[in-house]
């Protein structure tokens, strides 16, 4: 077999096709989908190490079928040692894009609310999350959402380079006989499986007019958003 120049020129263009196709299929950007007990279909996001989903949960179930109470009255909630949730303001249409409000005991709750393969973050999840975002004076803005529609002004820092896509939505108050929604657009707090006391829970909250992510506590009587994690 004679090796010409035209086959070393055809040999070449094949295999920098190959190369082209091996990149573009590489840089191609798969995204993965979750589904709870109730049928809700929730897009993910890869953050590190870390698979997480982009909205707040939204089941009325456990993962074994069973009722989640929802309870309207939430002057009702201060006395509630088992799981509840509500709708922001009981309004069916906060369903989306807030999902729903959990208290703790429902995230606590050995049924299960996160799908199958996933979880509630722990407090350590959260820390590797920040850590992984340049510290908590950073990571907050990289998480939300921006612009003003789910936020109110200034949105401080909010970049949401992360997909991530935290929203304002709010949290429901059982403390005390509070008995309110407050907050939409200015506040988002996802709970940890993490316990602080007998009274409290670890949480994870953003806020309107900063860019940082706050570690800090909530009562667990307290209606708060959930996002899962998935298992490693």
């Amino acid at each position: 077999m004679k090796i010409t120049k035209e086959f070393f020129s055809n040999l070449l263009i094949h295999q920098i096709l190959m190369l082209a196709i091996i990149v573009f299929s590489g840089c191609e950007k798969k995204e993965d989908k979750v589904t709870d007990i109730d049928g809700n279909v929730y897009r993910t996001i890869n953050i590190g190490t870390q698979t997480w989903m982009v909205e707040n949960l939204k089941t009325t179930r456990y993962r074994n079928g069973d009722p989640i109470p929802n309870v309207t009255d939430l002057k009702q909630w201060e006395n509630i040692t088992t799981g509840a949730y509500a709708w922001y303001e009981n309004d069916n249409s906060n369903k989306d894009p807030h999902g729903a409000l959990y208290n703790w005991f429902a995230v606590n709750d050995n049924r299960h609310i996160a799908p199958e393969g996933w979880h509630i973050p722990t407090t350590d999840d959260c820390i590797e999350l920040i850590n992984y975002l340049g510290g908590k004076d950073l990571a907050g803005g990289k998480l939300k959402e921006t612009g003003y529609i789910y936020w109110d002004s200034p949105n401080t820092g909010a970049t949401n380079e992360t997909g991530f896509t935290a929203l304002g939505s709010g949290y429901a108050s059982g403390y005390m006989g509070g008995g309110h929604f407050s907050l939409i657009k200015i506040w988002f707090g996802f709970w940890s499986s993490t316990e602080y006391n007998n009274i409290a829970a670890d949480r994870l909250s953003l806020d309107y007019s900063n860019s940082r992510a706050n570690l800090d506590q909530g009562f667990k009587i307290n209606g708060m958003s959930v996002r899962c994690i998935k298992d490693n």
